[in-house]
Formats: C-alpha cells, sequence, structure tokens
C-alpha cells in the first residue's frame, strides 16, 4: 500500500501539527511540498484537491482530507493502535477538542492573521493589538495547563497541534519564562520528543527567518 500524501511545507505550523501526530503514530508520509510564496496552492490542480486551497491536505489512498485538525483525528481514528492520543473517554476527548479548537480559533489565528500581511501582500506594519494578542495567547495557554501536558499527564492531539502554532509563534516572539513558567515548561517537554527538532522546530525557525527576510525587503521596497 502506497504511503500517505502530505501536502505542505515547512512553513506551515498546521503541516507540521500533521507531521508530528503520523511521527508519533509511526506512520511514513509521502511529502509533497506547496510553495504558498509562489501560488501552489492557488494553482488549478490543486484547488481540484482543495477547493478552500490551504495546507495542510492529505491523500490517503484517493481518501482526500484538509484542515489539520480533522487530518490528525482521521489519522489516529484510522491508525493508533491504542486511544492514548485521541482518549475514548468523553470527557478527556471533550477536553482534546477544545484544545484543538483553541489552536484553530485563537494560537494559529492569531500568528497567521499577523504574518499573513508581510508575506504575502507586502505589508511592512508590526501591529502592537496583533502582537499583544499573540502575549495574551501564551497567558491563556499558560493558565491552561495543569500537568505536564494540556490534558492530564499524557501526550495527546492538543500538545502536537498546539505545540506547532506555539512554536511558530515562540521563534518570533520569544516566550518569557518568568512570565509564563508553565507554558515554558511545557514547550521545553515537547522538544524532548526524538522526533521534534527536524519535523517542528527547524520549521518553526524558518518561518522566523523568512518573515524577517520578507519584512526586511518590504521595508526596503516601501522607501
Amino acid at each position: 500500500m502506497p504511503n500517505i500524501k502530505l501536502y505542505t511545507t515547512k512553513l506551515s505550523p498546521p503541516g507540521r501539527a500533521v507531521e508530528l501526530t503520523a511521527k508519533a503514530l509511526g506512520l511514513e508520509l509521502d511529502y509533497v511540498p506547496i510553495n504558498l510564496l509562489a501560488g501552489d496552492h492557488l494553482k488549478e490542480e490543486y484547488r481540484k484537491l482543495n477547493p478552500q486551497h490551504t495546507i495542510p491536505l492529505i491523500d490517503d489512498n484517493g481518501t482526500i482530507v484538509y484542515d489539520s485538525h480533522a487530518i490528525i483525528v482521521y489519522l489516529v481514528t484510522k491508525y493508533a493502535k491504542d486511544d492514548s492520543l485521541y482518549p475514548a473517554d468523553p470527557a478527556t476527548r471533550a477536553k482534546v477538542n477544545a484544545a484543538l479548537h483553541f489552536d484553530s480559533g485563537v494560537l494559529f489565528a492569531r500568528i497567521r492573521f499577523y504574518v499573513e500581511p508581510i508575506l504575502y501582500y507586502g505589508s511592512t506594519d508590526e501591529p502592537q493589538e496583533k502582537i499583544d494578542n499573540i502575549y495574551r495567547a501564551y497567558g491563556l495557554l499558560n493558565d491552561t495547563l495543569t500537568g505536564d501536558y494540556i490534558v492530564g499527564n499524557s501526550l495527546t492531539l492538543a500538545d502536537l497541534s498546539c505545540i506547532a502554532s506555539i512554536s511558530s509563534m515562540h521563534a518570533i516572539f520569544p516566550i518569557d519564562q518568568s512570565k509564563y513558567p508553565k507554558l515554558a515548561a511545557w514547550v521545553d517537554r515537547l522538544s524532548q520528543l526524538p522526533y521534534y527538532k527536524a519535523t517542528n522546530q527547524e520549521g518553526a525557525e524558518e518561518l522566523a527567518q523568512v518573515y524577517q527576510t520578507v519584512l526586511a525587503k518590504n521595508r526596503a521596497q516601501s522607501k
């Protein structure tokens, strides 16, 4: 059986969340690179797969799934050997689902809407309100953490999804350990995963570098 195809880019936090989940499950993926800055996601062949033209997207032998949160739930539902990443207990699963929605609606949304105007539309602005919202998100997740992980004391999809966004935010706006001690400890804990550096950290750092490069270019061109 062919490997699952993953259409993504290392710059994408949601794409890295899928890769982290695949690593946790021991799944092999065939990486199909999508260059967002070049507009690969807007090409007709890709839009046929995903009319919303977002990444990541998986093709599991003809089954197409997009949106990282839908993808990671699909992967654990189909391929996990147990329910540790996505517990079957209704109350625990509800907490995991809440974290996935928090990532989608707060964490990723706040970093996306901060960098998107710079990366795609030539903006030179660094709106303080958007930066403040990123730090507020740090505070919200810091206050949510009551154990070693977001839900209880074991790794779940909540962690794998949220860390991809948080690490990308952290690469641009470093987390102050004195202000957000539980959050900083959680990031350090996740960074110890054997597959973390290559699967997530390098992409987060690359996103920060691209952001700085494009911002400097935008500013030079605006003079």
